[in-house]
Parts: C-alpha cells; sequence; structure tokens
C-alpha cells in the first residue's frame, strides 16, 4: 500500500488578518477605559486627602488664636477662609492677627472648582464650623456627611467638617 502526499501551495504572506487586528484594538480598548476610570477615581482621593490635610492644618491655625485670644475669629466671610472672594494661589492670604501669623498662607481647594477655592467657615466667637467639599461620595470617613453646612449645599460628593474641639 503507497500513500500519495501531495502538497498544496503555501501562501507565505506575513502579518494578522482583519479579525485578528480587530479582536487586538478591542482588548486595548477595554483595558484602557478600565484604567482610566480607576485613574480618575484616585485623582478625586488624593485631593480629598489634601482638602482634609488642610482643613486641620486650618482647624490648627484656628486654636492657636482661641489660645492667644480666647475666642475663635469670626470677621472671615461665611464662605471663605481668605477674607477674599475667590482662593486665589497667585495672590495668597495668610492668617494673621496683629503681630501674629498664625498661617503664612491659608491654603486653597486643590481644583478651586467649587465654592471658588474656599474653605467654608463660620463662627460665633465660641465656636466653630469648617467645612470642604468632597469629590468622592463614597467616602467613609467618620467627619465626611452628606448634610452641608449651613447656607451651603452644590457639592456633588459629600462635606468633610470640623468643630471646635
Amino acid at each position: 500500500m503507497t500513500i500519495n502526499l501531495t502538497l498544496l501551495p503555501v501562501n507565505k504572506r506575513a502579518g494578522f488578518t482583519l479579525v485578528e487586528l480587530l479582536i487586538v484594538i478591542a482588548i486595548i480598548g477595554i483595558l484602557a477605559s478600565i484604567i482610566s476610570v480607576n485613574f480618575v477615581g484616585i485623582r478625586q482621593r488624593a485631593r480629598d486627602s489634601q482638602r482634609k490635610s488642610d482643613v486641620r492644618q486650618i482647624q490648627s491655625a484656628l486654636e492657636l488664636y482661641r489660645t492667644d485670644n480666647s475666642v475663635y475669629p469670626s470677621g472671615f466671610q461665611y464662605y471663605s477662609i481668605t477674607n477674599t472672594a475667590s482662593c486665589s494661589p497667585s495672590s495668597p492670604v495668610g492668617f494673621i492677627s496683629g503681630s501674629v501669623t498664625y498661617m503664612t498662607k491659608v491654603p486653597c481647594d486643590p481644583l478651586a472648582a467649587y465654592n471658588s477655592g474656599n474653605y467654608f467657615y463660620s463662627s460665633n466667637g465660641t465656636t466653630y464650623t469648617l467645612t470642604s467639599c468632597l469629590e468622592n461620595a463614597n467616602d467613609g470617613d467618620q467627619n465626611a456627611t452628606a448634610t452641608p453646612p449651613a447656607n451651603g449645599s452644590g457639592c456633588a460628593g459629600k462635606y468633610y467638617t470640623v468643630t471646635n474641639p
């Protein structure tokens, strides 16, 4: 018994088929969208961490002021710890009382898109409320709440609020 093998001509073109290219492009697109969504969330959480740090720094300065003057400052505008209409990193405003500097530059909101970059502040001299808007609506911090401060609204996420200890 003899087996006769006939070889068919082989096409030796190098390259990928259209279907293979479309599959690779689809996989790359899916991975890029997953990474970009996670990246946005990471940036929001980083800005929220900066806001919380800023609020705690301002709280420390307010406590130093109260130690020296027996009252909390009440001369700030309600929406502005900087006592200006908008927070501007190019023209920083300090927290100064007389010859004592409590903060050389009062920090601005890192995104500066909400409330002109200012943190909420209100005080009656014996108590105060200091609040920032958080972007991450799922923030689990004990001071993060969906309830806005008095006269404050429009925050897309939550509010981070500290009061006098």
